[in-house]
């Protein structure tokens, strides 16, 4: 009765059994971040001998105390963002540090621009305080409401078509190649054979409309993976102690933003301006495009035509995007996994709860977070991504001006890697075909400054 009255599961045509089911499915899906985003950021330094690039490659999470406190610093960020967005916004989402803002962190603004990660923490910090501010005074409220109706059908099906290549290539069933950019890997690889067979289980009972299909499915696959030798389960330490946080904690550098590699003061201010606002507004689309797409899938669309509960989603996802760069990780977003449990069934912050709830669980069992292979998890995001694509059926092909910004939206995501270039794309190309086939009228004014802005983030940002 209690869960009944604080997530409305009847009013939300749901249940407690399946939204527990969804929630460890988005879990799942998403737990390797925990193990990425370490991994990720040690190679900008943050390791206890402070190596940035490849040096840092044989450090791990288990002998680095630095690397070990990111580790807590994302389970911990992910959990309080997770349950501010289920006590708040009463939603199934479930937020973590983004994967694209960390390559970009470490890539970009740390081994590319010079900046140490204190000095990119402290930037961080500044984006998610611009966040907060602008989500209380609705922008961004404004911006998800002024996108063009064919646009937001394209945000949900690029996502479908981004996700499903993110499920081919961490299954090994599509790899790169040097002369075709991408190709098929080997299928006579156990690694491709197990998530073509997760798949086919997963494939199968959607198909049939069992119940908790695919949390099921990453199960059965996960199992089916131990004799293939993928599934390690030797050596397991099922408890350990959390590691401590301190050496991440709250280590800014505010000062050093403005003298950065000893530039000058106003090209180290023109620089620092563009990294934060590429920080946000790389995590502002990404945040739009899954709520926008994951929305109008799961029926989550007011009378209006608003989203539900959109702006404290927002909220949430602002005020963890601080609290993540005050616990010593990056950028903190809405993750597009998060389709995997609304897949399943997902309706409420009931889901997301259950997702927090795990991420706490990881602080002590972090010596089985990556039990489950991510061959046994690929089936989920690929299987997700052709739910997704039915919202391409209702995007208005007929009328050009309108079908060229939906096939860039839809097209640039898997092909840039980025729910955001892909949401650039589309915004760029809206104004310019109605501008110049005399309907400006029908353009937002807004489209025109996001447009604008995106135009100058490509030209100044490297990507």
């Amino acid at each position: 009765m209690k869960l009944e009255k604080i997530f409305q599961l009847k009013k939300n045509n749901t249940d407690a059994k399946t939204e527990i089911i969804a929630g460890f499915t988005t879990f799942i899906t998403m737990a390797y971040a925990l193990l990425v985003i370490p991994n990720v950021l040690k190679f900008s330094g943050m390791n206890s001998a402070g190596v940035i690039g490849d040096a840092a490659e044989s450090l791990s999470i288990l002998t680095d105390p630095v690397i070990a406190s990111i580790y807590t610093a994302t389970c911990l960020v992910s959990a309080i963002g997770t349950l501010i967005m289920a006590f708040h916004a009463n939603l199934p989402y479930a937020l973590a540090p983004g994967i694209g803002l960390t390559a970009f962190f470490t890539y970009s603004v740390c081994m590319n621009m010079g900046y140490t990660w204190q000095q990119g923490l402290a930037a961080i910090f500044i984006s998610g305080v611009l966040f907060i501010l602008i989500t209380l005074t609705s922008i961004r409220e404004k911006i998800i409401n002024c996108l063009p109706q064919n646009i937001k059908l394209a945000i949900t099906g690029g996502i479908g078509l981004f996700i499903a290549l993110i499920g081919l290539k961490s299954g090994g069933i599509i790899v790169s190649n040097p002369s075709t950019l991408v190709s098929f890997g080997d299928f006579t690889d156990k690694n491709v054979i197990l998530t073509l067979i997760g798949i086919t289980i997963m494939g199968i009972l959607m198909a049939r409309n069992v119940k908790g299909s695919m949390l099921i499915a990453i199960v059965i696959t996960t199992i089916i993976g131990i004799p293939l030798g993928i599934t390690k389960i030797e050596g397991i330490q099922l408890f350990s102690k959390p590691y401590s946080m301190a050496p991440t904690f709250l280590k800014f550098d505010f000062p050093g933003l403005l003298t950065q590699n000893g530039t000058g003061f106003l090209s180290a201010l023109a620089s620092i301006i563009m990294v934060i606002l590429t920080f946000s507004m790389v995590d502002l689309f990404d945040t739009i495009g899954t709520l926008v797409g994951t929305a109008h899938k799961a029926n989550m669309i007011e009378p209006d035509g608003k989203i539900k509960n959109m702006k404290k989603a927002l909220i949430a996802d602002s005020v963890s995007t601080s609290l993540s760069a005050m616990f010593g990780s990056t950028t903190t977003s809405t993750y597009v996994e998060s389709s995997a449990g609304i897949a399943a069934g997902g309706r409420t912050g009931l889901t997301s709860m259950v997702v927090a709830i795990l991420f706490i669980a990881s602080l002590f069992f972090g010596g089985i977070v990556g039990v489950v292979p991510a061959q046994a998890t690929a089936p989920a995001l690929v299987i997700v991504g052709i739910l997704m694509m039915e919202s391409v059926k209702e995007i208005d092909f007929s009328d050009f001006t309108e079908a060229l910004p939906a096939f860039f939206t839809i097209a640039i995501m898997p092909f840039s890697y980025s729910i955001a270039n892909g949401i650039a794309a589309g915004i760029i190309f809206y104004p310019i075909m109605k501008v110049f086939t005399g309907r400006q009228k029908e353009v937002h004014p807004i489209i025109y400054i996001l447009a604008l802005l995106f135009t100058l983030r490509f030209i100044f940002i490297p990507q």
